[in-house]
């Protein structure tokens, strides 16, 4: 089964990286941790890896990027867990995003969510499709509850309605189970 891609809405990946190239500037002006440098580099492998679908490089990358990123952590978590998603690795997408929803609040905890919904919904799918129905429900059933709260408290995360369709689309498969 293909992995759904999830794309942080624009507004989001500016802000996200508009903070990253700030704390980068700062850093290669002696405000910010050493290494900035190196920071930067393994981030641009990290990312080129994510979107040129190196699933496995880009989740290395990112892994030794979390230790060192201070407070580009969480957003490291993010990507990382996109990076599982997207190789299809939904159980783990799926706990990975859901840690990192605990510990967010605002768009942070939403962005998470996102990631984890999507993931729970691949994986109710997948599971479904294995003849485990049960487990499958559980699954739909997290996914219908991490999406409502992302489309509740941050609707305009969903522009395009990407969300909101998969979320139709888990309240119909739910219906008839």
């Amino acid at each position: 089964m293909q992995a759904s891609t999830f794309a942080i809405p624009a507004r989001a990946g500016r802000t996200g990286l508009a903070g990253l190239a700030l704390v980068l500037l700062l850093g290669s002006c002696g405000a910010g941790p050493s290494g900035q440098g190196a920071f930067q580099k393994q981030y641009g492998v990290a990312r080129n890896a994510l979107e040129g679908g190196d699933y496995a490089q880009a989740k290395r990358a990112y892994l030794k990027l979390i230790g060192q990123s201070g407070p580009l952590a969480p957003r490291m978590q993010l990507e990382y867990a996109h990076a599982e998603l997207r190789s299809g690795d939904f159980a783990a997408a799926a706990k990975t995003a859901g840690t990192l929803a605990q510990g967010q609040s605002g768009e942070a905890r939403a962005a998470a969510l996102a990631v984890q919904g999507t993931a729970q919904h691949e994986l109710g799918l997948s599971l479904l499709a294995g003849g485990q129905a049960e487990a499958g429900k559980q699954q739909l059933q997290a996914a219908q509850a991490a999406l409502d709260e992302v489309l509740k408290s941050h609707a305009g995360m969903d522009p395009l309605g990407s969300l909101a369709g998969r979320q139709a689309s888990i309240r119909v498969r739910l219906g008839k189970l």
